[in-house]
């Protein structure tokens, strides 16, 4: 029964996250919808990791108080 419930529990989940989409594009085309929030991801997967790449770098080097992510634009180029 516990099975059941976590089955039902999440096609909720997925027809909440799948309406929320359909009304966050609007009139765009799924397809090309589908290849920005793609992208978008994408996107965020490299940055997330560069950062952690160059934290690790800065951290293996003894500076422990780095963060990328806290740099501003001109100290980051």
């Amino acid at each position: 029964m516990p099975d059941n419930r976590k089955e039902q529990e999440r096609a909720e989940l997925h027809r909440t996250i799948w309406g929320i989409a359909n009304d966050l594009r609007g009139s765009v085309d799924g397809w090309d919808f589908k290849q920005y929030v793609l992208g978008m991801l994408f996107y965020r997967y490299i940055s997330e990791n560069i950062t952690a790449y160059i934290n690790k770098g800065e951290h293996d080097a003894g500076d422990v108080d780095f963060s990328y992510a806290e740099l501003s634009d001109m100290e980051a180029e």
